[in-house]
């Protein structure tokens, strides 16, 4: 492979690799990840780390991964147990509860709002 070729693959390499690190900040930022992970990314210009430095720890992937939900009171239990033996007309065993987050919930809630407005034409 001729000089000028492997510099112009260089060059086009160093491109992109400036766009995915400009990529992951804007990512970052849209995701609104910590201050100091932001201070991290190199400054416009300047050369980016190499693929295996940008790598998290697998202790802090899995850390991001799976946020420690907080526990549970026993109140908390007693109202979700009462709510279900008034529902159902019987007691029953509660085994595990989880909290489960959708954007669906939060979606209806909006248009329910949005639909009790009186629009004027």
């Amino acid at each position: 492979m001729s000089e000028a070729i492997k510099e112009e693959l260089g060059a086009a390499l160093a491109r992109i690799e400036a766009q995915l690190e400009a990529l992951a900040r804007r990512v970052g930022r849209l995701e609104g990840k910590g201050v100091e992970e932001e201070a991290a990314a190199p400054a416009p210009g300047e050369a980016p780390p190499p693929l295996e430095a940008r790598a998290p720890a697998p202790d802090q992937a899995a850390e991001r991964a799976a946020p420690v939900p907080d526990a549970l009171t026993e109140e908390e239990v007693l109202a979700v147990s009462a709510a279900l033996a008034a529902y159902l007309g019987v007691r029953v065993r509660i085994r595990q509860i989880r909290l489960l987050s959708s954007a669906a919930w939060a979606q209806q809630g909006r248009v329910s709002i949005q639909a009790s407005h009186h629009l004027h034409s």
